[in-house]
């Protein structure tokens, strides 16, 4: 195909040519304001978006306040043990009910007047309510507003803004097994471990969902990890950076990208590596050998030997991979984007496989890592080479696409970022009510 083939400037932003195998993506949808105002629209206000994790609110009275899909929101769960999901706003006159970022609390207290609400979003206190009618001071719609859904998937806490949506089990399709799987690593389940990593990168967000499934820059942009870790070991474990591995599309725009024994680095699941010591490795066996006796041998073999990146649509990344990340992207301008990640983890694991766990994340996922500042900083560099021709200019994302009309996909292709790219247009060509 060339150049001349291609759309007119204004066409559709998504080129698919499935004859010649070509697939692109018009770069404006990274430059432009207006793609991020209508995905806001579109996509934020109507799709299931990721808020928290059971583990968080498992206390009574525990609560965590965060951004979700652009929108201050108050998660708690009250003293009756009801999970709530409320718009973290006074209905007075605005401000933020709750300032902290997680903590207990049976009383939330605007700090601008003084209304106080109750655990279960009940307008309970007016000062001066002297100057209130009867009628304004009993009237419901004063108690905190509720998220129109919200849901759970194993222990992963969901919310949509859209009441007539999907229930999410049929929004998450075949990622809700995903969960399910990678939420078994522990018999008495997962908990998120310490606080929130927060971080940002000067780029459009979806620049961060493509690349955290992208098994094709691996070997050049982490170079540098790749090398520690097999000079670490004192051998080359395998062949990564090979054809290795598979993809599949789980529908609505989620996609996975797994593998077995295929990458260089240990997992604290139960796959040992030389560096830890013998007797990790039979504390790792030991691991490896109560998961099996939960969900199968075949089942624990791809859970524990195996390595997984999720994409959950829109903006939910899950890596299950030397450590364990839920990471969400959120869009502040088209060319900025925030990042909350948190480590997840097997409840009751000892002391020793915890710390592993922790280290294998900090080295490679967390942000000051050996590999997310180099994500980052690929990113950015996209980002600014858009300016070279930030109308006319595409990316190529057809890697596999031969394969791929053959029903066959490895990790190193891109079909994990066209199932994310068709969805994404789907919805974006629709109507805000029909974007479900």
């Amino acid at each position: 195909m060339n150049v001349a083939d291609l759309p007119p400037q204004g066409s559709a932003p998504i080129l698919e040519d499935k004859t010649r195998g070509v697939f692109r993506v018009r770069r404006s949808v990274f430059t432009d304001p207006a793609v991020l105002e209508r995905e806001r629209r579109v996509l934020f206000a109507h799709c299931w978006l990721y808020a928290a994790h059971e583990s968080e609110l498992a206390a009574p009275a525990s609560f965590v306040a965060r951004n979700v899909g652009g929108r201050p929101l108050l998660l708690n769960r009250d003293r009756q043990g009801h999970l709530n999901a409320f718009f973290n706003s006074c209905r007075h006159r605005g401000a933020l009910v709750c300032r902290e970022d997680r903590g207990r609390a049976r009383n939330f207290t605007c700090p601008y007047h003084g209304w106080v609400y109750g655990d279960d979003g009940r307008l309970l206190h007016q000062p001066i309510d002297t100057s209130y009618t009867d009628a304004c001071k009993s009237d419901p719609a004063l108690g905190l507003k509720r998220v129109a859904r919200v849901e759970t998937s194993s222990g992963f806490i969901f919310v949509c803004f859209d009441a007539a949506a999907m229930a999410l089990d049929d929004y998450l399709a075949g990622a809700a097994e995903y969960l399910k799987l990678i939420s078994s690593q522990g018999p008495d389940g997962m908990e998120i471990v310490g606080g929130t990593q927060k971080y940002c990168a000067h780029a459009n967000w979806k620049l961060l969902q493509e690349n955290s499934v992208d098994g094709y820059h691996a070997e050049s942009t982490h170079a540098t990890y790749l090398g520690y870790i097999r000079n670490r070991e004192g051998t080359v474990l395998n062949n990564y950076g090979q054809a290795f591995g598979q993809v599949r599309n789980l529908g609505n725009g989620h996609a996975v990208s797994e593998s077995v024994n295929a990458t260089p680095w240990g997992r604290p699941c139960a796959r040992w590596m030389p560096s830890w010591g013998e007797d990790v490795k039979a504390e790792l066996d030991r691991n490896f050998a109560e998961i099996a006796s939960r969900i199968g041998e075949e089942q624990a073999t791809f859970l524990c030997r195996g390595d997984r990146n999720m994409l959950i649509f829109p903006n939910l990344i899950v890596n299950d991979v030397s450590g364990l990340t839920i990471r969400v992207v959120y869009p502040v301008r088209h060319d900025y984007f925030e990042v909350n990640a948190w480590a997840l983890a097997a409840k009751g694991e000892s002391a020793r496989i915890r710390d592993l766990r922790l280290k294998n994340y900090v080295e490679f996922l967390g942000p000051g890592g050996l590999a997310t500042p180099d994500d980052q900083e690929m990113l950015e560099l996209c980002q600014r080479g858009y300016a070279a021709d930030p109308e006319e200019g595409w990316n190529d994302l057809s890697r596999g696409m031969a394969d791929e009309q053959q029903g066959r996909a490895n990790k190193v292709d891109e079909f994990q970022l066209r199932v994310f790219w068709r969805r994404w247009a789907e919805l974006m060509q629709r109507e805000p009510e029909l974007a479900r």
